[in-house]
């Protein structure tokens, strides 16, 4: 399992590194004015859009049901049954995306009722029509990805999505010379996104993916309409941290600027989150569903207990690293062009608030895939609309009082509620299998990152605050990468975790990744 989750995180980290310089790129075309805040909006919808389909959230229901068919009926039977998902994805989402086109005003009124009234609102409507296109092309690559991790295939799909990031990434590098107008660029930027999706679906159309799936039509049957019941709830449930920044947007939308500063902010917290999200969606619903199915409790305690580790593992330093270096990684990556000074300090304050429900986000990652496995999509459904209600509540409270940062605390309450919630849940239904070695590694690895997180802070401040970009850029490189380091040599020396089986997870004889 762990190679495999390695081959995945290694495609999901290489396309949130390329996230990283789109963004950056895009702060300093657009800025953080109106015409930002417009197209930003648009784009999270779209974003909501991608965690919602693409980035593992259909594989809760998806690859259950499909290991089940071809288990106890055959190949042939899990073809059809592909087939069937694949047509039934594809129509359906054309005809929601024509549908959501038209009532494009009606939607972002709802998502950003401080835009009504002013241009923002008519330009956010433009831009998010433009990326429409993506919706409907993520439907048939959804399905297609998800039938290849079942295969346990996650090469292709784990980096497929890098060609999102690398067409807008195209456009914008041929904007920028021109010193194009940002109403303009932003038009330019909203189309691409509408042709990047067509890119990955060609990216995974092959004659070997296009056999998973045969014959393909569009039905919504008795069994359709069942799959789906089960699907949806697990979408929703797995979009969970894109929901609770939507939500934010929607309070910060009354407050100029806000809406961009909490976006560039949650781009920080999206790499961590994103490398275990994505892995534990493609690599460990799989692994838990066999595990479940052959009634072997040995299996399902290692398969949980790994990605318990794993996950911990990765999110912890990365909450202690973004809390500690938040405002020179805001200035490094962001500060260029139409983004100030004063719009690095409000996103890298916003940022520190968001890092602190990190852990909680990565939790319910961790925890959501033994009742996706089980066939349960209702509670980890549950847990997210629990925590979706306090980040609203706390968000109209303290948003009010202190901007934009009051928003992000809210949105790491939020997160909070909905992971304690689940662990609850799952504690009282089934109980989490976790073995001896992960109770005897995990107090390690927490010890490991706070020591970590201590050395980072106790050097901030190397760079002066007049440093050429150059030298902030190297010395912050410097810090991250003695950090991780520092890190690794912990893990080793308190027994966390060893060279030797990290070398003989990745090499040994996993299934393929190809």
């Amino acid at each position: 399992m762990i190679r495999s989750f390695l081959t995945v995180s290694t495609g999901t980290l290489a396309s949130r590194l390329l996230g990283f310089a789109r963004d950056s790129l895009i702060a300093a075309l657009l800025g953080t004015g109106a015409v930002a805040d417009a197209f930003l909006a648009a784009f999270q919808l779209v974003n909501v859009v991608r965690r919602l389909l693409s980035e593992g959230a259909l594989n809760a229901a998806l690859i259950p049901a499909w290991l089940r068919l071809r288990e106890r009926e055959g190949e042939a039977a899990a073809s059809a049954f592909a087939g069937r998902v694949l047509g039934t994805v594809s129509a359906t989402l054309v005809a929601v995306s024509l549908v959501v086109g038209l009532a494009m005003p009606l939607i972002l009124t709802a998502l950003a009722p401080g835009f009504v009234g002013h241009d923002t609102l008519d330009r956010a409507v433009r831009d998010a029509r433009l990326m429409l296109p993506y919706l409907a092309f993520a439907g048939p690559v959804t399905v297609l990805m998800g039938f290849l991790n079942a295969q346990g295939r996650f090469a292709l799909t784990a980096f497929s999505p890098l060609l999102f990031n690398i067409a807008l990434i195209a456009a914008i590098g041929a904007l920028l010379p021109s010193h194009a107008d940002a109403a303009f660029a932003a038009f330019v930027l909203a189309a691409t996104v509408g042709a990047a999706g067509l890119l990955q679906l060609l990216m995974l159309l092959s004659r070997r993916s296009a056999a998973l799936a045969k014959p393909l039509r569009a039905t919504l049957n008795g069994e359709m309409r069942g799959f789906f019941a089960k699907a949806i709830p697990g979408m929703i449930a797995s979009s969970g941290p894109q929901w609770l920044m939507v939500a934010g947007a929607i309070i910060a939308s009354a407050t100029p600027s806000a809406v961009s500063w909490l976006y560039f902010a949650n781009r920080l917290i999206e790499l961590p989150l994103g490398i275990v999200g994505v892995a534990m969606g493609a690599v460990l619903v799989p692994e838990l569903t066999r595990a479940i199915g052959s009634g072997d409790r040995n299996a399902v305690a290692q398969a949980e207990s790994r990605a318990l580790e794993l996950a911990t593992g990765l999110a912890l330093p990365a909450t202690l690293g973004l809390i500690v270096l938040a405002e020179p990684i805001v200035r490094l990556l962001f500060e260029h062009g139409a983004f100030a000074a004063s719009d690095s300090a409000a996103t890298a304050q916003a940022l520190v608030w968001l890092a602190l429900g990190l852990p909680a986000h990565v939790l319910i990652k961790a925890t959501s895939p033994a009742f996706f496995a089980r066939g349960d999509t209702m509670a980890p459904l549950l847990a997210t609309l629990k925590g979706l209600l306090v980040a609203v509540v706390l968000a109209v409270l303290l948003g009010h009082v202190f901007g934009a940062a009051g928003i992000a605390a809210s949105i790491a309450c939020g997160a909070w509620s909905g992971a304690l919630a689940l662990l609850r849940r799952g504690t009282a239904e089934f109980g989490f299998a976790i073995d001896a070695a992960a109770r005897r590694r995990l107090p390690r690895i927490v010890l490991a990152a706070l020591i970590m997180g201590g050395l980072l802070w106790l050097t901030t401040g190397l760079a002066p605050e007049a440093a050429h970009g150059l030298i902030r850029f190297v010395l912050l490189g410097v810090q991250i990468a003695g950090g991780i380091a520092v890190y690794a040599v912990l893990l080793q020396f308190l027994g966390a975790a060893s060279w030797r089986e990290a070398a003989g997870a990745i090499t040994g004889g996993e299934r393929g990744t190809g």
